[in-house]
């Protein structure tokens, strides 16, 4: 693991933790990407495309301070576009994130009333977000006997320990 700053860590963990669940989702039947539970958002498909579609979100008001609206016309995201939006998001919130200053603030509609919210509030709303979605795939994934990855930081570790070998 190349040795960097804690944030650019941290986030390097949340977008192989997205790749790597999504990617064994790529092995999932149409009818297993159907599959949902109690307490999920949703559908595993579903659930990746609000995933992949917030995360973009969040970036792009980061960036320019811009919520990102996924024209209503366009098709539902596929899996390989859910990856593929996954990965470009998941090198930009690392490029952007060490660009944030603490001060920096962006107006978000909060319920009709517009509030200046922290970039850093976005930041960690984009990894604790996905996070917490991650967790009920796991769990729909578990419920129809498919067993998921492993995201813990420790797994992370063991394969990007390049700098301790």
């Amino acid at each position: 693991m190349k040795q960097t700053d804690t944030l650019t860590t941290i986030l390097h963990h949340h977008r192989w933790s997205n790749l790597q669940l999504v990617e064994s989702c790529a092995h999932l039947t149409d009818e297993q990407l159907q599959a949902t539970m109690v307490g999920a958002f949703s559908t595993i498909i579903e659930t990746w495309r609000h995933i992949a579609n917030s995360e973009k979100s969040y970036l792009s008001r980061i960036m320019n301070g811009v919520r990102y609206n996924r024209p209503a016309d366009l098709p539902p995201m596929t899996l390989v576009e859910v990856t593929a939006q996954l990965r470009e998001t998941g090198d930009s919130l690392i490029e952007w994130a060490v660009k944030i200053q603490p001060e920096e603030t962006v107006v978000v509609d909060w319920e009709g009333t517009p509030r200046l919210v922290p970039k850093t509030i976005m930041l960690s709303q984009a990894l604790y977000h996905a996070a917490e979605h991650r967790e009920q795939i796991k769990a729909i994934m578990t419920q129809i006997g498919i067993e998921p990855p492993d995201l813990q930081a420790w797994e992370y570790f063991d394969q990007h320990d390049e700098w301790q070998r």
